[in-house]
């Protein structure tokens, strides 16, 4: 039995790469279970599907930052992110970079929001136990990026198992997180929110599955509307109803 060669050659040909495109796909390994690969420019990156994606247990843990929870309960105030520890951080938010848009290209949307659910747990954590408010700063600056990809992939899944309502549900929720990071996060960008793209692109996703599956628009909308138009007596009956649901049951 001849050995496997040691060059990727057959592999490349048969799969090109494709310049700004995201090519990934889902293919077995040699011990029959399921890897996940993203062709890049000049090679292909392969990743486990579950846990850290490049196979590894830091610690003995699935990811880092589950060992860095646990190093942060035995040191406790002694903690922190030292050099290394960074070093490791920025690894691990990389590597779950590449996944996450692979989960996203493959439209498995709660892979991908389970993906940047992990990212942004890690970022708090990062940021919360920074070494220095500018190494915070460089990573903070992605939180709308990663936040973005966690509410598109939240909403998919829901409008992909027919839930309209419950995927609009998820889009103004996360909105509205959204422009608390604006507003309240430390990059100071609140005047920014309007009319960020990521913004746009989900107000845009928000009113396309609104029109397609004939979603009414909630009553915040419906006020927000009536005054808007003037039409006060509208405004205040709306004001009454949303109070009403707002009012815990005896």
């Amino acid at each position: 039995m001849s050995e496997a060669p040691e060059h990727l050659d057959y592999l490349l040909r048969r799969w090109p790469y494709e310049f700004g495109e995201v090519s990934a796909r889902v293919v077995m390994g040699v011990d029959g279970r399921s890897v996940l690969q993203l062709r890049v420019d000049m090679g292909v990156l392969q990743m486990e599907t579950t846990g850290r994606p490049d196979g590894t247990r830091p610690g003995g843990f699935d990811t880092y930052y589950d060992y860095l929870l646990s190093l942060a309960f035995e040191e406790g105030q002694s903690f922190e992110l030292n050099a290394e520890r960074c070093l490791e951080i920025d690894r691990e938010f990389l590597q779950f970079f590449h996944r996450r848009i692979c989960w996203l290209a493959l439209r498995d949307f709660e892979r991908a929001a389970a993906d940047a659910e992990h990212t942004l747990a890690l970022m708090n954590f990062s940021t919360a136990h920074a070494p220095s408010e500018q190494w915070a700063e460089m990573h903070e600056q992605y939180r709308p990026f990663v936040l973005f990809h966690r509410i598109q992939a939240t909403a998919l899944a829901q409008l992909e198992k027919d839930k309209a309502g419950a995927a609009i549900g998820v889009l103004d929720a996360g909105l509205e997180e959204l422009r608390k990071v604006y507003v309240e996060g430390p990059l100071e960008e609140a005047d920014d929110f309007d009319d960020d793209d990521l913004v746009l692109s989900l107000r845009e996703m928000k009113d396309a599955i609104a029109e397609h599956y004939r979603v009414k628009p909630s009553l915040a909308e419906q006020l927000d509307q009536a005054v808007a138009s003037e039409k006060y007596e509208l405004a205040a009956r709306l004001r009454d109803r949303i109070a009403r649901q707002r009012r815990p049951s005896l």
